[in-house]
């Protein structure tokens, strides 16, 4: 591939360069960051025809924002001149607007601009969670400057002018290595993240397929079969939809992960869908000889609906219910339902899960929400359940806690707006 330029008045980018760092090797005062500029002007003028064989690969994209156009040319010149691609820009939401349609790898921003300093523009660009990590470096020729305000909002390296342009571009190549690295390891996250949530999608199918043809075997379609062969299917089955579920809920955890869970929010009967989780789990309960018991406190006035996904919000409960008879041995677990007014914007539904189990230790307590937490009881299971049904609560506007204590039981409390509830009623 051929690059070719042709410029009947131009100037030359090395011949600026040169002028500037030959500037930066006298000893004149700090007061050449301006001059420098000036004498950009005074470069000879060459006439080029120039055509090149060059195997052409993607540069760096940079971007320069300061509303000194002196300054702007400057930086353009020099960053152009190692080989960078260059946009500029004079302010705060300009930079803002353009971040919308195009995303540079590295962000020249100088701190002191009209409207929106640079410590703002730091500040808004790292708010957008649609926005991947751009290195930020702040540009200041004020001595007050801020360094801890500039690197608390978010930026990632600071320079004062008049800066040395050898280290400038020493930190250009620092921050780009840096970014380099950041999106090398997201890119292998989500080849990670999409492998697994393509491998239990597919796991899915033969699991299901399995079951149903396990269950032909057991009814005798196939011919008579011993009653030991049957327990041992029927355990075999058993089995299979553990781990079945097990590879439901890791794709579930890897849809939310990803931002590709979609919600389906309508109102509904929270008291009756507790009703109904209640009334599936209570067989488990009482195999335990648990009691399994509901406690309602509602005024009479207050609505009972609730604005969310029924489904989703019913595998919180099926697994915080159910998590609470597994790991109970004898005693009682208890669902309680209030409404409360402390310590809230807003009013809150309350929804308390109580067991009288081994507890939990405190440590245990700090990460039992983290992925594949699977504490150190003897019963439990991969350590996803809980993870996904706090990304289900933090959807809905909500909160997940625990309060426990060793060999006294576990509450875990879910608490969500009632105000959307009372909208739609």
């Amino acid at each position: 591939m051929l690059k070719s330029s042709f410029s009947r008045i131009s100037i030359d980018n090395r011949a600026i360069a040169a002028g500037i760092k030959a500037t930066q090797a006298t000893d004149a005062p700090a007061s050449p960051w301006l001059h420098s500029a000036t004498a950009l002007h005074c470069v000879c003028c060459l006439v080029e025809l120039r055509t090149v064989p060059v195997m052409m690969t993607p540069a760096p994209q940079l971007l320069v924002v300061d509303d000194s156009l002196d300054n702007r040319f400057l930086l353009q010149t020099l960053l152009e001149e190692e080989g960078y691609q260059v946009n500029v820009l004079e302010n705060g939401q300009a930079t803002l607007d353009y971040l919308e349609h195009q995303l540079p790898d590295l962000i020249l921003l100088d701190v002191m601009m009209p409207g929106l300093s640079g410590y703002e523009v730091t500040r808004h660009i790292r708010e957008q969670a649609h926005i991947p990590f751009i290195p930020i470096l702040l540009i200041t020729a004020h001595e007050r400057s801020d360094v801890v305000e500039g690197l608390d909002a978010g930026a990632d390296d600071f320079i004062r002018k008049p800066f040395d342009v050898d280290e400038l571009l020493a930190r250009v190549r620092a921050l780009l290595r840096l970014k380099h690295s950041v999106d090398a390891e997201r890119e292998m996250a989500q080849q990670r993240d999409d492998f697994v949530s393509r491998l239990t999608h597919d796991l899915r199918t033969p699991l299901v397929a399995a079951n149903r043809m396990l269950t032909l075997v057991n009814q005798g379609a196939f011919g008579e079969i011993t009653p030991d062969a049957k327990t041992a299917i029927a355990q075999t089955i058993r089995n299979n939809e553990n781990l079945l579920s097990m590879v439901n809920t890791l794709l579930e955890v890897y849809r939310h992960e990803a931002g590709r869970k979609t919600m389906s929010f309508a109102p509904f009967n929270l008291i009756t869908l507790l009703e109904e989780v209640m009334a599936e789990l209570r067989p488990l309960a009482e195999e335990k000889h648990l009691e399994l018991k509901q406690d309602v406190h509602l005024m009479a006035d207050q609505p009972t609906t609730l604005v969310g996904d029924r489904l989703e919000l019913r595998r919180v409960f099926i697994n915080l219910i159910g998590n609470a008879i597994k790991f109970t041995d004898a005693g009682f677990v208890r669902v309680q339902v209030t409404q409360t007014y402390d310590a809230h914007p807003a009013p809150q539904w309350q929804i308390d899960i109580q067991d009288t189990g081994a507890g939990i230790a405190p440590a245990e307590q700090r990460e039992i929400f983290a992925w594949f937490r699977s504490g150190n009881h003897r019963r439990s299971g991969s350590g996803l359940g809980l993870h996904l049904a706090q990304r289900i609560v933090t959807a809905h506007a909500g909160t997940l806690t625990v309060q426990s204590a060793l060999g006294e039981g576990s509450t875990f409390t879910v608490c969500l707006p009632v105000m959307a509830s009372e909208s739609a009623g």
